[in-house]
């Protein structure tokens, strides 16, 4: 038997632990907030099993951040059998929250009543793209549901961080600046690539200007759906004394058509970097995108220091 202030007969007893205080006191983990809209990821492109496969790794990234959380994706270009659209997907995550609580009030258990968007709706790119979002808004009006829709991903430094690992995997740049070693194929100048015309790239070049801190080379943004731009920035590159240049995609990934890239980096005769993909700082920027919509406190990522 034991006493308040701990074990009377000198037998073991497991006594709870004291709060940790002060300013190093652990963080108590966020979940999810129950009834919480779902997140939905908006995937732009052709479906595909490769473009299946990258979005549920980001949601994946997402979802180990924030326990407990409801996410799905959306195809624009669905087919609402192997690959949902965005309008299906949101019209279901609505259905299945109304239904959800009905069932727990039903059975007698506490529950709180859904509010505010059935859905958070976060596309999957690092830029804008003035159709894409279009279509987007469109598939979120067909749904009829309420829905918050998001920003893009970017400009963030953690894009900056992950153009500059994808860089460093090609054998483009050197993965760690404070360390005395070259890489012989690293360029002296970076044309970064994306998508969405002239907006999208006065967005680029601000992330461009964040990559160019960390390369310690000229970076500049040009549009691949713009004819002539990459090979016209490759000239200003050349122009200006860069040598070596690379071609640096300023993309998820599914956004764009593959042989766009191959046709631009040969236009411009430069080697050329992988999209972002599945870099874990997209996920945790889907989700900080998410958290800020609904108002919850997962931490905001923070940009990585320079390597």
């Amino acid at each position: 038997m034991s006493t308040p202030t701990g074990p009377a007969s000198g037998l073991p007893v497991r006594m709870p632990r004291p709060r940790q205080s002060g300013r190093h006191r652990r963080p108590e983990p966020v979940v999810a907030p129950e009834g919480a809209g779902a997140l939905v990821l908006a995937v732009p492109g052709t479906p595909s099993s490769a473009t299946r496969s990258l979005a549920e790794e980001v949601i994946s990234i997402a979802r180990s951040e924030l326990p407990g959380l409801n996410a799905r994706i959306g195809y624009l270009d669905g087919d609402d059998a192997e690959y949902p659209t965005l309008a299906t997907v949101l019209a279901h995550s609505a259905a299945e929250r109304v239904q959800r609580y009905e069932q727990t009030v039903a059975a007698g258990r506490e529950a709180v009543e859904p509010t505010g968007p059935a859905a958070v709706v976060v596309p999957l790119l690092a830029g804008p793209d003035s159709e894409l979002i279009r279509r987007i808004r469109q598939g979120v009006m067909d749904s009829g549901t309420q829905v918050e829709l998001t920003d893009v991903l970017g400009p963030h430094p953690l894009l900056a961080e992950a153009l500059h690992v994808r860089l460093s995997e090609a054998g483009l740049a050197r993965a760690d600046r404070a360390r005395l070693f070259t890489v012989a194929t690293a360029a002296d100048g970076i044309v970064l690539a994306t998508v969405g015309g002239e907006e999208a790239v006065r967005a680029a070049g601000i992330t461009g200007m964040l990559l160019a801190a960390r390369l310690a080379v000229p970076v500049m943004a040009a549009a691949l759906d713009v004819e002539g731009s990459v090979a016209s920035i490759a000239r200003q590159l050349q122009g200006s004394g860069s040598v070596q240049l690379a071609l640096a995609p300023y993309l998820v990934g599914p956004e764009v058509d593959p042989g766009l890239l191959d046709a631009a980096a040969k236009e411009a005769g430069c080697a050329t970097a992988e999209p972002l993909g599945a870099y874990p700082a997209i996920g945790k920027l889907v989700l900080s995108l998410y958290a800020t919509a609904l108002g919850i406190t997962p931490a905001t990522p923070q940009g990585a220091q320079a390597h």
